[in-house]
């Protein structure tokens, strides 16, 4: 029996714990077709994609996904879980019946249990709003809020991801069976030796010029050598947030957040720096990324709220096997596979496309690939 097996991933960069993940799917489902959503040119905390999309396809492609569709930077740079929505959305398009991930710990069980109390607990949002009301971020007060129910917590990134996959299964009947393999890295390592790491611990290898050939694969290290992180970024940022007089428009920009950012921003000379200066009880490190990515690439709240689905599906690359799945589902599909780069009549293409020009201005030009539209095609056959 052939198994369709779904990954929300970001590649941010591809390394070798990725690769022992596929290995694991092909292991388990020997006949699979692996389909990865993949975040683009931002990845959901709000930061530049060390790899370019196309860069990221043609990596995966090398060592066993068969198909590789963009998740939007609408719907990357967002919550976990409107992040969730979207790419769970898109696997359920592509008629996936596993979903797979990674986990720090074997709480499977525990995170389902987690996502039914915050969906059909009646006392769960009561206890979010006690805890909001005595100055918790909102995070926390999910957490919290779900302690005091079930007596289990949620708090490692992979593990918060995962609950709000599962919340998207529940809310929306998805019939797709959970494989969990049990990470062997912790997400905020920097200072691992190991093989496998963390992409954090590979990012910060890459800017501070330390070696990491051993935990990627070849092709991977092959372009990531010859990466170099700068602090264009923070730049560009600094510049929108001096030039603008209202903050308060864009995506996640609260009122009265907006004054304090206007107000730290000249004392800062790093982006870090800056998030580290707003942050608070109430806004967490992850929350003022996303919130300073939206202003430097113009996401305002207007937009957000005014494209609540999906448009297309657009196809960044595939094998020969995965064409063929393809062809044998594209009739059924409730949204069209992205034919060309129409930014005239896709309002999220628009809004992809102002992404990746930015991107490209700050960091590597990509936008020769995005207007071709080319899926890339890796022969195995």
């Amino acid at each position: 029996m052939q198994n369709i097996v779904g990954i929300v991933v970001e590649y941010n960069p591809f390394h070798n714990g990725h690769l022992y993940q596929i290995k694991k799917i092909k292991e388990k489902y020997k006949e699979s077709i692996i389909i990865v959503c993949m975040s683009s040119v931002c990845t959901q905390r709000g930061e530049l994609s060390v790899l370019t999309p196309y860069e990221k396809t043609k990596i995966a492609l090398n060592h066993g996904v068969d198909i590789v569709i963009e998740l939007p930077y609408l719907f990357t740079v967002q919550g976990s879980d409107i992040f969730a929505k979207y790419a769970i959305k898109i696997l359920n398009q592509m008629q996936i019946d596993t979903l797979c991930f990674g986990l720090e710990k074997d709480n499977l069980e525990d995170i389902k249990a987690a996502a039914r109390t915050q969906l059909f607990d009646i006392t769960y949002d009561d206890g979010v709003r006690k805890y909001l009301k005595k100055g918790f971020n909102y995070p926390t007060a999910l957490n919290k809020a779900l302690k005091e129910i079930i007596h289990t917590e949620i708090v490692e990134p992979n593990e918060l991801l995962a609950l709000s996959y599962i919340k998207e299964l529940y809310k929306n009947d998805y019939v797709m069976d959970l494989y969990n393999i049990k990470r062997t890295t912790k997400y905020h390592d920097t200072l691992s030796e190991e093989s496998i790491v963390s992409a954090r611990n590979i990012r910060h290898r890459i800017k501070n010029n330390i070696s990491f050939e051993n935990k990627v694969p070849k092709d991977a290290y092959d372009i990531l050598k010859e990466k170099t992180l700068n602090d264009k970024y923070f730049e560009y940022l600094k510049y929108k947030i001096l030039s603008e007089d209202n903050l308060d428009k864009y995506l996640d920009v609260d009122e009265g957040i907006d004054s304090r950012i206007k107000k730290v921003i000249n004392k800062c000379n790093s982006l870090d720096e800056l998030i580290i200066k707003i942050k608070s009880k109430r806004y967490t490190y992850n929350k003022i990324s996303r919130m300073l990515n939206h202003i430097l690439f113009s996401l305002t709240k207007e937009e957000n709220q005014s494209i609540r689905n999906l448009e297309y599906i657009r196809i960044l690359g595939f094998t020969d096997k995965g064409q063929k799945y393809l062809n044998s589902i594209k009739g059924t599909l409730q949204y069209p596979i992205l034919n060309k780069y129409d930014t005239d009549h896709y309002r999220i293409l628009q809004i992809e496309n102002r992404a990746n020009l930015l991107y490209s201005l700050m960091y590597q030009d990509i936008m020769d690939e995005e207007i071709k539209n080319k899926p890339i095609i890796n022969s195995q056959d």
